[in-house]
């Protein structure tokens, strides 16, 4: 019998045995891309009796027989190689398996009780909700329709923003998901299911395109990431923690900081995003807490609604967030800009004539920042307390009481 869509929509959440051309398992069968893969979690190989705790994903073109478990009534489906061909021919360009054959899988620890944790977690049901902390984003985990169109948008970009999402983000650890926005669109690339090819059909020529500027938040660990593991270069960045860290310099008189900030600090402290109230914030916070309990979190698929709006919503601040720092990074030189120009335009007639054109002495204009920053170094005296290495103790932002103090931006 021919293995239908229906059939395994019903199956979902109930116990199977997968007959694959390389060997056969049994697993709780948690989601399924019709005519590509399946996923399953608590795998155990029956042949090796080996049992993986994590989520494993099984390509249908591989398949022989699926048999539900528990249910001796039950059917038995069994995959038609016929149906997949046009799955067997995005594998080939998309293959997201491992140098050893198995697919990429993640231990997850209570996968049944985090899930439903993580279902409850909705946008609606929160208070304070504002219709402008929704936004539009399109995830994108398959080769076909998808895929294409969003690497040609990304390319035709001056700025994007960027932000990967997995295990312990490194060059040892797992990526899940890439966000990136642009001025009009947010894309979520799933990596979990399209697999380092996702870089070879095009986010790799993005990332490494000196004239695309990405904005990002501490570029030290998804660099890492996407190098070691991808072999992914990424080039031409705009790091706003390290643009944060400059702006306190100079809002301070050449002081810096003992700590940096979150990303989550940094948008309430640029964007004067409200700690109380706001989507994003209270989404952000809860989710960090279910990250904590299950890092694995990150590799459940379909993920819920709630969180992919936050990952779309994040990208999309962060894009925002290099505009505000930018102004407030540029703020001194439009000041002296401005000065030159009321000079000249609103000065006394003979003002310029004094001054020869050839002349290379300070303007009085650009030495008036000399007493500017003499002025901010007093207040930050005054409004800091500085440590035994001469930076100001910069305060934590208080999100909530329940609110950790370092957000897993990675």
């Amino acid at each position: 019998m021919a293995l239908s869509a229906q059939w395994l929509e019903g199956a979902l959440g109930k116990s199977v045995k997968l007959t694959l051309t390389c060997g056969v398992f049994q697993g709780v069968l948690q989601h399924v891309r019709p005519g590509c893969s399946l996923l399953l979690h608590t795998v155990k190989n029956l042949e090796t009796g080996r049992s993986s705790p994590g989520v494993k994903m099984f390509f249908s073109q591989e398949l022989v027989n699926v048999e539900l478990l528990g249910e001796p009534d039950s059917e038995k489906g069994t995959a038609v190689q016929s149906e997949h061909t046009s799955a067997a021919e995005e594998k080939k360009g998309a293959d997201i398996r491992t140098a050893d054959g198995d697919p990429w899988s993640s231990p997850c620890v209570s996968l049944e009780r985090q899930l439903r944790a993580l279902n409850s977690l909705s946008l609606n049901s929160l208070p304070g909700k504002e219709e402008e902390e929704k936004v539009a984003y399109t995830v994108v985990d398959c080769f076909q329709q998808k895929f294409g169109p969003a690497v040609l948008h990304l390319k035709q970009q001056h700025v994007i923003s960027v932000i990967g999402k997995g295990v312990n983000l490194c060059r040892h650890g797992k990526l899940s998901w890439l966000q990136i926005a642009t001025k009009s669109r947010v894309f979520l690339f799933d990596i979990f299911f399209l697999g380092p090819q996702a870089f070879r059909n095009g986010l790799q020529m993005v990332l490494e395109d000196k004239n695309i500027l990405k904005v990002v938040h501490d570029c030290r660990w998804i660099s890492d990431c996407l190098f070691h593991q991808y072999g992914v270069l990424l080039v031409n960045v705009f790091d706003t923690q390290v643009a944060d860290v400059l702006q306190f310099s100079v809002a301070t008189g050449g002081f810096f900081p003992h700590r940096t900030c979150t990303l989550q600090e940094c948008l309430m402290q640029h964007l004067k995003l409200p700690s109380e109230g706001n989507t994003l914030m209270k989404c952000k916070q809860q989710m960090d807490l279910d990250a904590r309990e299950n890092p694995d979190m990150w590799f459940l698929r379909p993920l819920p609604a709630s969180l992919l709006q936050v990952l779309a919503l994040k990208a999309m601040y962060l894009l925002l967030l290099h505009s505000s720092l930018m102004d407030k990074l540029m703020s001194d030189f439009t000041a002296v800009v401005h000065a030159y120009l009321n000079t000249s335009q609103n000065g006394s007639e003979d003002h310029l004539g004094t001054i020869k054109p050839t002349c290379t002495e300070l303007p009085k204009e650009l030495r008036q920042l000399a007493d500017v920053q003499k002025l901010r170094r007093e207040k930050a005296v005054k409004d800091y307390r500085i440590n035994e290495d001469g930076l100001l103790i910069r305060p934590v932002i208080e999100l909530n009481e329940r609110n950790p103090q370092k957000d897993e931006t990675h």
